[in-house]
């Protein structure tokens, strides 16, 4: 049984959804500003964006780290969970696996300065690096097999080979506005395609 206590009681299911809110919110804005001004942006251009108070910022997220943390989280699910909806809804299984390489390389983007906001945490870093990888390989490996299968693509992509390399055409992309790593992505895929499906 509950107690009467204030610190015994859950708070109101209406308090909770809009906590929720709140954090999703947060999170939103937070990786819109660290695509634009990095992940050392001041908290108040965050609460700004979100449209919510420092306050509410610290409340979930007491430091940088524990922001930065829940963002590439945030983002890597985000990420994940498209895959099977792009598979369900595309024309095709490489237009799924071309609309999600788009969504990783955005994510790529938002991750700009992940390791520098990290440094001082290395298991940190070391565990977001592991849970990007269980997340994102299988979703990966899903869309390559299926475009496979239909005969989209040749056989024998690895995963990971792929999504290496695309992060590796994503380097450098910060700091010189003249590269732009979509277009040699995009050459990338077509040269994945089967001879008769181009």
């Amino acid at each position: 049984m509950t107690t009467d206590s204030p610190a015994g009681k859950s708070p109101p299911p209406g308090k909770r959804a809009d906590a929720r809110r709140n954090r999703e919110t947060v999170l939103a804005a937070a990786a819109e500003v660290f695509v634009t001004s990095g992940v050392d942006a001041p908290i108040r251009q965050i609460a700004a964006r979100a449209g919510v108070g420092m306050a509410t910022i610290y409340r979930h997220f007491p430091t940088r780290a524990d922001l930065v943390t829940a963002v590439y989280r945030h983002q890597i699910e985000a990420c994940a969970e498209a895959g099977p909806n792009l598979l369900a809804s595309a024309d095709s299984p490489f237009d799924a696996l071309r609309e999600w390489i788009d969504l990783f390389v955005a994510f790529l983007v938002t991750k700009h300065g992940l390791a520098d906001a990290l440094q001082s945490d290395n298991d940190r870093f070391a565990a977001l690096h592991d849970y990007f990888l269980d997340r994102l390989l299988p979703v990966c490996a899903e869309l390559l097999e299926a475009a496979v299968e239909a005969g989209d693509i040749r056989p024998g992509t690895q995963p990971y080979e792929l999504m290496r390399g695309i992060g590796n055409l994503c380097i450098g992309r910060d700091n010189d506005p003249r590269y732009d790593p979509r277009r040699l992505i995009a050459l990338l895929l077509q040269g994945l395609r089967q001879p008769h499906a181009s």
